[in-house]
């Protein structure tokens, strides 16, 4: 088993300084915390994995292959691999976590 309790991962993506934080990593899923400050930009492009993202706190806007959804708390995002995607106007801190199956960057170098 694996078990990670929210509050660790937070306090690791804090140390670490960056808007990507990865926890958890196995050949058919890695799991991270992404977190954008309000006001800030999602420099992110499209993966090549399928991805969830779920939102564990603040608000603001996702783009997802041309739709657009108001996300906040509880809200989950399914993306499909090669969506162009990212999130915009966000009003509070996004704390996000993303669920990538299989493991994020792993099918890169097959596409």
């Amino acid at each position: 088993m694996i078990a990670h309790e929210l509050v660790d991962i937070q306090q690791q993506h804090q140390a670490k300084g960056q808007l990507w934080h990865e926890f958890l990593r196995v050949p058919d899923l890695s799991m991270g915390l992404y977190v954008i400050p309000a006001g800030g930009t999602d420099p992110q492009q499209p993966h090549s994995e399928d991805e969830v993202y779920y939102v564990v706190s603040g608000a603001g806007q996702i783009h997802v292959a041309g739709d657009e959804k108001h996300i906040q708390p509880g809200s989950i995002v399914y993306v499909a691999a090669q969506d162009r995607h990212y999130f915009h106007s966000v009003e509070e801190d996004l704390q996000l976590l993303v669920f990538f199956a299989p493991a994020e960057a792993s099918r890169s170098n097959t596409q």
